[in-house]
C-alpha cells in the first residue's frame, strides 16, 4: 500500500452552530487530529463567533468569546493545523436575516435562507462580518465564503425585474455576487485567498464563468458525500475549471453529517467508501490537480434543523477516513493503526442496520473507549452550549435516533442553543418521550418559532422539522393536534390515505436540502423572526 498521499491539505471541518465543544475539549482533540493525519481546520462559527457592534445580535446566548478564539488558534498552532474560518455570505444565511432587523434583505421575503444581492446593504453586511471575523484571524491564508446552495435566486421581486433585462441570468447573478465578496476579501487583507462551494458552479457555460473574473479571485471546494461518487464526472468537471481559469481546486468529503438530518452515529463503511473514490478522482489527473481535501463534520443541515451526529461520535470515522487518505488504502495494518491511535479494542466498519419504525427501544451498549482517547468520548460538550453527549457512559436507544431533535435525549438538563430560541422549556430535568413515534410528526408547513408538545402523552417539548411518515398506529399526530396551520393539516390527511404510511415524501424545489440533501422546512412560508 502506497504511503503518500495526493491531497497536501487535509483539513477537518468544524460545524460549531448547535453544539460547539468546549475549549479544554478542542485542546485535547487537536493533538488526536494531528496524529491521524489532519494539518487544518475549516471552522464554520455561525452564530458562535462573537460580532461586535451592530453585528452583535448574531451570537447566540453560548457564543465563544474573543479570548477563546484566540486560545483556539493558539492550539491549532502547537498541533501544525492551518485555521480557514468560514462565513456564510450568500446562502445558509438564516443566521443573520432570521432577524428584524436584517429581514429585509431576504432574497424571498419568507424565506431567511439567502440574501438579496441587489441591495447594497447586503454586500455591507457581509463585508462587517468578514472584517471582523478576520480581525481575529490575523494570520489566515485562506477565507471559506460559502456561497453554496443559495436557494430561490432569483424569485425576489428585485431579481425578477432584473432577469427581465437581455443577457441577464440567474448564473451572472450568481458570479456577480461572489465576485463582489471575493474582491471585499482582497480589498480588506490581499494576501487571504477566498475559498467557495463550487455547487452552484457546474452547470454555467464556459464562456460566462471565465469571462466572469471570479476565477482569478477564488478557488472552488468541490464537493461529494457519496458513496458511489461519480469518479470520472468529477475529473471532467475538473477539467473544465481548469480551463475556465481557476488556479487551484479542492475537494470536500465527509466524516459525519451527511448521511440523514438525525443520524447519531455515522456509518464509517459509507464514508470509506467515499474517500477511496475521491483518492482515485485525485489519481486520475496531474498530481497538483486538488490542492488539498476538506472531511466535512455537519452539525446540523441548516439553521433550524436538528442535530445530526455530534463531534464525539464522530471521531472514530474521522480516524479511520484520514488515516485512508494518508495511507491510500484501508486494509487490516491501517485499520489496527486507527484502533491504536484511538485506544479501542475493535473498529466498527460495517455500517449498522437501521431499525424498522415501530421496533422497541434498544439499548446501545457503552462503547469500549480506555485511556487516553475515552475522555474525548465521555467529557462531552461545553456545559451551556448546547447538549453533552457521553458515548462511553450513557446508553442511548437506536430507536431514539430520530429524537436527536430533542436535547433531552442527549444532555441531563436543558442547554438552549440558537436553534432553539424563545419559547424553550426551561425545566432541568426529562425524561425520555413516552413513546417513540412522538418523535415522528409529520411537520410540512415549516419551523416553528414557539415549541409545540411532541404529543399528548408526554410533556417533553422540542422544534422539528422531521418529515419521516408516521406509522399509521400513531393517529394523533396526524388528527390536527400537532400540525397548526391548514397545509400542514392538509398534509396530515393525504398522509392517512398512503398505503404503508412510509412512502417517500414527494421532490420539488424546495425540497433539497443543504449539501444535496433534502430540506427540513419545505416550500412553505416560515414566519418572520424576531431575534
Amino acid at each position: 500500500m502506497s504511503g503518500s498521499t495526493p491531497f497536501q491539505m487535509r483539513l477537518v471541518h468544524l460545524d460549531l452552530k448547535g453544539a460547539p465543544p468546549k475549549v479544554s475539549y478542542l485542546s485535547e482533540i487537536f493533538p488526536l487530529f494531528r496524529a491521524l493525519g489532519a494539518n487544518g481546520l475549516l471552522i464554520e462559527y455561525e452564530d458562535m463567533f462573537p460580532y461586535e457592534g451592530p453585528l452583535r445580535l448574531l451570537r447566540a446566548k453560548y457564543a465563544y468569546s474573543p479570548s477563546e478564539i484566540k486560545e483556539i488558534l493558539h492550539l491549532a498552532g502547537l498541533n501544525e493545523l492551518e485555521v480557514i474560518p468560514l462565513v456564510q455570505t450568500f446562502g445558509h444565511m438564516e443566521f443573520v436575516l432570521k432577524h428584524t432587523a436584517f429581514a429585509h434583505l431576504r432574497e424571498v421575503g419568507s424565506f431567511p435562507c439567502t440574501l438579496n444581492p441587489h441591495e447594497a446593504e447586503s454586500l455591507a453586511l457581509v463585508g462587517a462580518m468578514i472584517d471582523q471575523v478576520l480581525e481575529l484571524h490575523p494570520g489566515a491564508q485562506r477565507l471559506h465564503v460559502g456561497c453554496d446552495e443559495v436557494y430561490y435566486l432569483g424569485e425576489g421581486e428585485a431579481s425578477r425585474r432584473w432577469l427581465q433585462q437581455e443577457q441577464n441570468s440567474t448564473g451572472k447573478l450568481c458570479l456577480s455576487h461572489m465576485r463582489a465578496v471575493a474582491s471585499r476579501v482582497k480589498a480588506r487583507r490581499p494576501s487571504v485567498t477566498p475559498l467557495v462551494w463550487d455547487d452552484m458552479l457546474p452547470d454555467l457555460p464556459e464562456d460566462q464563468l471565465a469571462a466572469s473574473g471570479v476565477p482569478q479571485l477564488v478557488e472552488p471546494v468541490l464537493w461529494d458525500y457519496t458513496a458511489d461518487l461519480d469518479v470520472h464526472g468529477k475529473v471532467l468537471l475538473m477539467q473544465k475549471y481548469r480551463r475556465c481559469g481557476f488556479p487551484r481546486l479542492w475537494a470536500a468529503s465527509a466524516f459525519k453529517g451527511a448521511t440523514g438530518p438525525s443520524q447519531a452515529v455515522p456509518p464509517v463503511e459509507h464514508h470509506l467508501r467515499n474517500h477511496v473514490q475521491w483518492l482515485q478522482v485525485a489519481g486520475s489527473g496531474p498530481t497538483d490537480s486538488l490542492q488539498g481535501i476538506i472531511l466535512t463534520g455537519w452539525q446540523r443541515y441548516d439553521h433550524y434543523s436538528v442535530l445530526c451526529e455530534l463531534l464525539p461520535a464522530g471521531v472514530p470515522s474521522l480516524a479511520a477516513c484520514l488515516q485512508l487518505l494518508l495511507r491510500g488504502g484501508f486494509d487490516e495494518d491501517v485499520k489496527a493503526k486507527v484502533e491504536n491511535l484511538l485506544g479501542i479494542s475493535s473498529l466498527e466498519i460495517t455500517d449498522p442496520v437501521r431499525q424498522a419504525p415501530c421496533s422497541p427501544p434498544c439499548p446501545l451498549l457503552p462503547l469500549p473507549f480506555p485511556h487516553p482517547w475515552r475522555q474525548l468520548f465521555s467529557a462531552g460538550l461545553s456545559a451551556g452550549r448546547g447538549p453533552a453527549l457521553s458515548l462511553a457512559a450513557t446508553s442511548l436507544p437506536l430507536s431514539h435516533k430520530s429524537a436527536s431533535i430533542c436535547a433531552a435525549l442527549w444532555t441531563r438538563c436543558w442547554r438552549a442553543t440558537a436553534s432553539w430560541r424563545s419559547g424553550a422549556p426551561s425545566c432541568r430535568s426529562w425524561r425520555l418521550p413516552c413513546s417513540w413515534l412522538s418523535t415522528r410528526m409529520p411537520w410540512r408547513s415549516g419551523w416553528r418559532k414557539t415549541c409545540t408538545p411532541a404529543c399528548s402523552g408526554c410533556k417533553l417539548c422540542c422544534r422539528t422539522s422531521a418529515r419521516c411518515l408516521p406509522p399509521r398506529c400513531h393517529p394523533p399526530a396526524l388528527a390536527g393536534t400537532l400540525l397548526r396551520t391548514p397545509e400542514g393539516r392538509a398534509h396530515a390527511r393525504g398522509l392517512l390515505l398512503e398505503a404503508g404510511g412510509g412512502s417517500a415524501l414527494p421532490n420539488g424545489p424546495g425540497n433539497r436540502g443543504p449539501r444535496g440533501r433534502r430540506a427540513l422546512w419545505p416550500g412553505s412560508v416560515l414566519p418572520t423572526l424576531s431575534s
